[in-house]
């Protein structure tokens, strides 16, 4: 559906500092019907990236195209404007017209399109009441805008987005301003909405945990670069570099080098704390640099007992009830470790306790990476 082969944007730099490369040599693909996720820190490129797409900056490179119909093209010298592309787009501030109510807003792209798209009246109520239908706002049509709560006004924004039935929907950060519970209830209200209509979507945050919730695909950006790309349970569990598997979730990171491969395929890390057991797709020679990715879920926690491979003794150095789990901070030695378990067991700052590493959760990163 949506093809962006070789994307390039700068931007002007401060007083001496010439150009600032804001995307660098982008390619990605949308498949039809999925919600792909562009995710990383501020200052990424994500956004960048979809106001290229959406016709709002121009790039300097690459290519962009919508089921076969080409938007940008640097080597063809095609450029079409943003109101030429069909595309619908909400933004993080939503842009709401204040002075008109619920239905004028919803029907503001279909009012002013092209006289020879335009539809009549009754196609407009008809487009708009199925719109707001779908965001579950029937009945506040004839309300003012400002009368919205904020996720109503999200909804809104998400119905005038969907009421031309673009082929495909940009969303720039929408749940941002919403208060913590409402931003969770909107991720699920969202995918249940995207499958439901089935338009294809690139959907931007800086959140992992909505990455993860609504995605069919992430692409996790730095630098203005793709540092990998892949299903939230591929991104989650084998990160391709140190920066993903930090940035995605929490982590703990143990420094080590590999002494040898068994025969099951488990690498034996040599780490400062101690010995553990990993595992890695490719071959590794012995002497090897590299990081082992623990996510603190992996990290079992019981009062002290004896250290062995894959298990550690450690002191509790903080501890957080969170509602559902609990989490530890252990030291080891100069190493600081976060497990979360069952709240059923929470041990005092202070306590000795021994460490454990659930089998095949423990999982390696090349240093170079």
């Amino acid at each position: 559906m949506l093809a962006v082969t070789n994307l390039a944007k700068t931007f002007p730099g401060a007083k001496n500092e010439g150009v600032v490369t804001a995307v660098d040599d982008v390619s990605f693909d949308v498949a039809e019907g999925t919600l792909f996720t562009l995710l990383g820190p501020s200052g990424c490129g994500k956004t960048t990236a979809l106001r290229c797409v959406a016709g709002l900056e121009q790039p300097d490179g690459g290519e962009i195209a919508v089921a076969g119909r080409v938007l940008f093209s640097s080597e063809r010298r095609i450029c079409l404007p943003a109101n030429s592309r069909g595309l619908g787009m909400v933004f993080q501030s939503y842009a709401i017209w204040p002075h008109m109510n619920v239905f004028d807003n919803v029907a503001f792209p279909l009012a002013v399109a092209p006289r020879r798209l335009r539809r009549s009246k009754f196609q407009i109520r008809e487009h708009v009441e199925r719109a707001l239908d779908l965001v579950r706002l029937t009945g506040l049509a004839d309300r003012p805008a400002t009368d919205l709560s904020g996720g109503q006004q999200q909804r809104l924004a998400l119905a005038r987005a969907l009421v031309s039935e673009p082929p495909l929907l940009l969303l720039d950060e929408p749940l941002s301003n919403l208060d913590a519970k409402l931003r969770e209830e909107m991720r699920f209200e969202l995918k249940r909405l995207q499958h439901e209509v089935g338009i294809t979507t690139v959907f931007v945050t800086h959140d992992q945990a909505e990455a993860l919730v609504l995605s069919d695909a992430i692409a996790v950006m730095r630098n203005g670069r793709m540092e990998q790309i892949g299903s939230p349970r591929e991104i989650y569990q084998r990160p391709a570099s140190r920066f993903v598997a930090d940035f995605i979730g929490a982590a703990n990171l143990i420094e080590g080098r590999i002494e040898q491969r068994d025969a099951n395929g488990l690498y034996a890390v040599k780490a400062p704390a101690g010995a553990l057991l990993a595992t890695f797709p490719a071959e590794l020679a012995a002497g090897t640099g590299v990081t082992v990715v623990v996510r603190p879920e992996h990290v079992l926690v019981q009062p002290a007992g004896p250290s062995t491979v894959n298990g550690w003794r450690g002191v509790v150095s903080a501890q957080a009830f969170l509602g559902e789990s609990v989490e530890h901070v252990i030291r080891v030695g100069e190493l600081e470790l976060r497990a979360r378990g069952n709240p059923a067991l929470a041990l005092p700052p202070g306590a000795e306790v021994s460490l454990s590493f659930a089998d095949g959760s423990c999982l390696l990163i090349p240093a170079q990476s």
